[in-house]
């Protein structure tokens, strides 16, 4: 699998119900466990202070990501996402291709 460098801002639409939104969240949650069980989702932060996650997530292209992986999110609707395809660097001190 690639991996891709993915940012997400989640935007709540105006007028939605708390209910709606608890729901969702939890959904994710349970979401978001079962796509870090395939190996789709490797790791996922939140700049301190803001409303957005960045995230490592892998699949085999990028249709992929945003189809299958990405798109199976219950807050997709709501997301702004961009991703940007990676690849090892040789100067990774924590990849493979890295020198002793």
């Amino acid at each position: 699998m690639r991996e891709f460098l993915v940012e997400i801002t989640t935007t709540v639409p105006g007028g939605t119900g708390r209910d709606e939104v608890d729901r969702r969240r939890a959904a994710e949650a349970v979401r978001a466990r079962e796509l870090a069980a395939t190996g789709n989702l490797a790791r996922l932060w939140r700049p301190v202070g803001e409303l957005r996650s960045i995230g490592i997530w892998r699949a085999s292209d990028e249709e992929e990501l945003h189809a299958k992986v990405l798109g199976t999110l219950p807050l997709r609707p709501w997301m702004t996402v961009s991703a940007t395809a990676l690849q090892s660097h040789p100067n990774d001190p924590g990849g493979s291709d890295a020198t002793p």
